[in-house]
C-alpha cells in the first residue's frame, strides 16, 4: 500500500492542510510528508542496538537493518523515524549488493575500504535505489538519509559532473516525496542552494571542523532542520572545549551533537 493512503488515514493529508507543530514548510510533493523544523532535537544510531530512550524529535536509524516493529515503537513514543542507507556507495554487507553490476562500482571510498563510488548515472542503481525507497515506504518510516550524494567532488573513478550530481540528488528526492518520505540532503555543501527547495532537512558531519557551517543557512532560513554532528576527539575528551564548541554554534539554529563516528551511541553529548 502506497504511503499516501496511511498518511490520509493518520491525518497527514494534503499539503497546506494541518499538520503536526515539530514540521517546517511543506515542499515538494502533494503528499504531506514530514519536513523538520530548524531546532529539532535528533539521535543518529546506525550501529548496535538502537537506544530508545532518547528524549528527541527525531530518530536516524539503519534502513536494513531496522525493523517496522523498532519504527512504530519509536513513533508511538511521539518519534519521528529517518531512515538511513547509501545512495552513493556500493557497501559489500548489504542484502541487495549481489543486484549491482560490476561496471557501476568505482573507486573506494577514502577511509571506507568495503564501500565503492557508484555510477549514478546509470539506471541499475537507481532501480536499487528505488526498491530502497519503497523498503522505507514499507516499513513505515518518516523520512530517509541518503548518504554519499556527492560523488561528483570525490574520486569515485567515473567522470561525474555536477549537473550529473544535481540530477540524480533531485530523482532522489522526487521518489521519496512521491511516496510520502521527507528527505535529508546529506553533506553535499556546494549544491545547498541549488537543492535546498528539493529536500526537506539537511543532514552534516564535521562543517565546524572545516569551518564550513555558513554554507547550511538556506536550510536554516528555509525553516529546515540541520543534523549537526562533529567528531573531533577534543570535543570527546575535553568538556571545556566542547563547552565552547556550542557557545560558538549557538543560535546559528543548527542542532548540534558531538557523536562517535561508528555511530554506536557509545557516548552522545548534545549542544543546548
Amino acid at each position: 500500500m502506497h504511503k499516501v493512503s496511511i498518511l490520509l488515514a493518520s491525518g497527514l493529508i494534503l499539503a497546506g492542510c494541518g499538520g503536526d507543530s515539530d514540521e517546517g514548510p511543506s515542499v515538494g510533493s502533494s503528499i504531506r510528508h514530514y519536513v523538520p523544523a530548524t531546532g529539532a532535537t535528533f539521535h543518529w544510531q546506525l550501529q548496535g542496538t538502537v537506544n530508545t530512550g532518547y528524549d528527541v524529535d527525531i530518530y536516524d536509524i539503519d534502513l536494513e537493518d531496522s525493523t517496522s516493529d523498532l519504527i512504530a515503537d519509536l513513533q508511538a513514543q511521539g518519534r519521528r523515524v529517518i531512515c538511513y542507507f547509501s545512495a552513493g556507495s556500493y557497501e559489500d554487507w548489504r542484502g541487495d549488493a549481489g543486484d549491482f553490476p560490476s561496471a557501476v562500482l568505482g573507486n573506494t571510498l577514502d577511509g571506507w575500504e568495503d564501500e565503492r563510488w557508484l555510477d549514478i548515472r546509470e539506471q541499475s542503481v537507481r532501480d536499487i535505489m528505488l526498491a530502497r525507497l519503497d523498503m522505507a515506504e514499507t516499513k513505515g518510516c518518516d523520512g530517509v538519509e541518503p548518504d554519499n550524494v556527492d560523488g561528483y567532488s570525490n574520486d569515485s573513478g567515473f567522470a561525474l559532473t555536477g549537473a550529473d550530481q544535481l540530477e540524480y540528488n533531485r530523482f532522489l528526492a522526487t521518489s521519496a516525496h512521491d511516496r510520502g518520505l521527507a528527505i535529508a540532503l546529506k553533506n553535499d555543501l556546494d549544491q545547498i542552494p541549488d537543492l535546498v527547495d528539493d529536500f526537506d532537512f539537511a543532514v552534516n558531519e564535521e562543517c565546524w571542523e572545516y569551518e564550513e557551517c555558513d554554507a547550511l543557512a538556506p536550510f536554516i532560513e528555509a525553516g529546515k532542520a540541520v543534523l549537526h554532528v562533529e567528531y573531533a576527539e577534543s570535543l570527546v575528551t575535553d568538556p571545556v572545549a566542547r563547552q565552547a564548541f556550542c557557545a560558538e554554534l549557538s543560535g546559528s539554529g543548527l542542532s548540534s551533537a558531538v557523536l562517535p563516528e561508528d555511530l554506536d551511541d557509545s557516548f552522545r553529548y548534545v549542544c543546548p
